[in-house]
């Protein structure tokens, strides 16, 4: 065992932890902002593991789609819908519960006896080094340029959709309507963003 070898295991076993640890944080925790965060993580953690794998297109693709579009997007829906209700207690939740974990489980398990199985060591194709942006661009211009656009067409969508969500209603009390009808200069014509009305 050579050192570049060491370290790129040693690489390797940070990073899964990194994932692990991190996709559960995201599942268990009970604040919705932290889990984001952690989502963010996750997603670093991943282009991590693509640089390891000297996917460097990959890992930047991974980087400035999921962290710096989807993720970001989560993070402000989340903040700027600030919805705060009334959790009202699940029928059946511990069942649910179970059930839940028992598909995971058994997914887990089929994961875990693919990965002990499979014949990892099989020679791979031949890398072709840094012609491997070129050839990606070619074939996501040409090939899969349907899926891509779509993909846009998808991610236009939730971002409407947060946009939507986000938006708040400001209610004015018809005195202060009136009185800014009855203003003569447009300096003077100052709406408040915000009432005791509209905060009820």
């Amino acid at each position: 065992m050579n050192i570049a070898y060491s370290t790129e295991l040693i690489c390797f076993l940070i990073l899964s932890s990194i994932i692990v640890s991190g996709s559960l944080a995201v599942v268990l925790l009970e604040n919705i902002v932290y889990s984001a965060f952690l989502l963010g993580g996750v997603f670093m953690a991943v282009a991590g593991l693509y640089l390891l794998l000297n996917a460097s297109f990959v890992a930047a693709a991974q980087i400035l789609v999921y962290v710096g579009a989807v993720n970001v997007l989560i993070l402000f829906a989340i903040m700027l819908v600030n919805n705060k209700e009334a959790l009202k207690p699940i029928e059946g939740l511990k069942t649910r519960k179970l059930i839940s974990g028992g598909v995971c489980g058994g997914l887990l398990i089929l994961l875990l006896r693919v990965s002990i199985t499979t014949k990892w060591n099989v020679p791979g194709p031949t890398s072709i080094g840094e012609e491997a942006t070129y050839r990606i661009g070619e074939h996501l211009f040409t090939d899969y340029l349907l899926p891509f656009e779509l993909a846009s067409i998808l991610l236009l969508m939730a971002m409407i959709g947060a946009i939507v969500l986000a938006r708040r209603d400001v209610s004015i009390p018809s005195n202060e309507v009136d009185d800014f009808n009855n203003q003569k200069s447009l300096s003077d014509k100052k709406v408040p963003l915000l009432s005791k009305n509209s905060l009820r």
